[in-house]
């Protein structure tokens, strides 16, 4: 990344922190040994497997033996999900939202073109579940609960306390996607009843292409992966090590820098998302804005669409997105504002702003200085933004 380069899309992946790249430095050059091997260069990486495991659980306030390493949090949500509806009955529900990351929601789509029974629970305008309508379908036949910890859009977060009491008094399994919420809040599985948890390192400052699942003690569990002993034969293929170092050091990294995530990201992103809405009319933010992830806002702006911004804003040096990474790309407004009753003149023209602790005052003062500049370039070329702001007896500064 240039140094020029102003990166506010931190929810899409994160750049890898100097200590875990420094890291996982040896395990890509002169410790390169297969853990499941006898010798002592084996068992060096074996042993820095098992303290990265240390270190996630640490994290998440869990047991080592309750760390299962993936790939990715993909992975990692259907490993946990299948493994919750592994031993369910024909008519056994499973019950999510319609917000849910598409690790969650394709997943429940395979499912019920398999016949199985899905009940996806909508949001409010600000993205909020309702808690009686969750305590309604739980009353059901229901095998198993996923909610996402926090939306990787909008940022805002479910109560998850309260969802996983419900779950735990309804007999039910409880999955919580938490990719975008590990390392950002904290978390502390050994106080709530939460069956199984989804992280990707690439997501908190390691590298792509390593994750992790959380699997409480005594849940069910089938393997995704079907092979070797690997992960107490929870999931077969030879480890990642040098990604596992990478993650392990993400989570050290991540506990020690916990309140600097809360409280100066946030106000970076509240000076951000504050100056925004006064300079540029119309702008609007989308979610509860009183419960969301510290870093994140998602801001619509009417009549203009959200790709243009974003090729502008390229221009300039500054990267954002329209929404999920894994949605890019698509024609469709993004389905969790469409879930929310965000209309089609502003969800189209949304843009997602995400920050991390490698951001500056002066990477806001930059996005401030281009953004408003932007909508306004491209509202003039707008026949409807034109009409709509003559309308309004108003023009962007």
């Amino acid at each position: 990344m240039s140094d020029a380069t102003i990166y506010l899309d931190n929810n899409a992946t994160t750049p890898v922190a100097p200590e875990v790249r420094e890291a996982m430095r040896p395990y890509l050059a002169d410790e390169y040994g297969n853990p499941s091997s006898l010798y002592q260069l084996a068992g060096r990486a074996q042993r820095a497997v098992e303290r990265a495991r240390e270190e996630v659980a640490a994290l998440l306030g869990a047991s080592p033996d309750e760390i299962l390493f993936t790939s990715c949090g993909t992975e990692s949500d259907n490993t946990g999900l299948i493994s919750a509806l592994s031993d369910a009955a024909a008519d056994d529900a499973l019950v999510t939202t319609r917000v849910e990351h598409p690790a969650v929601l394709n997943l429940a789509k395979r499912l019920r073109d398999e016949s199985r029974r899905v009940v996806e629970l909508g949001v409010d305008d600000l993205g909020r579940l309702d808690l009686d309508e969750l305590s309604a379908a739980l009353a059901g036949r229901v095998r198993a609960l996923s909610v996402m910890w926090a939306n990787n859009e909008t940022g805002v977060m479910f109560p998850v306390e309260k969802i996983a009491d419900m779950a735990k008094s309804s007999g039910v399994l409880f999955h919580t996607d938490a990719v975008q919420a590990v390392g950002k809040v904290p978390i502390d599985l050994g106080k709530l009843p939460v069956d199984y948890l989804a992280l990707s390192g690439h997501k908190i400052h390691a590298p792509k292409g390593v994750g992790a699942l959380f699997v409480r003690r005594g849940a069910p569990f089938r393997p995704l992966l079907v092979g070797g002993h690997q992960e107490g034969g929870r999931r077969g293929g030879t480890e990642n090590v040098a990604g596992i170092v990478g993650l392990g050091e993400a989570a050290r990294l991540a506990r020690e820098r916990m309140d600097e995530e809360i409280t100066r990201v946030r106000s970076l992103r509240d000076r951000l998302e504050d100056a925004l809405v006064e300079a540029i009319p119309g702008a609007r933010v989308n979610g509860d804005r009183d419960s969301r992830l510290p870093n994140t806002t998602s801001i619509s702006f009417e009549y203009v669409e959200g790709e243009s911004i974003l090729l502008l804003l390229d221009r300039a040096g500054i990267c954002a997105s329209s929404g999920s990474a894994c949605t890019t790309g698509a024609l469709e407004p993004s389905h969790v504002l469409r879930a929310m009753g965000v209309p089609y003149t502003r969800a189209h023209g949304t843009v997602r702003l995400s920050l991390s602790r490698y951001n500056t005052d002066a990477d806001v003062d930059r996005t401030l200085e281009v953004l408003p500049g932007v909508i306004r370039r491209l509202r003039e070329l707008s026949p409807f933004g034109r009409e709509h702001l003559d309308a309004a007896g108003k023009t962007c500064r």
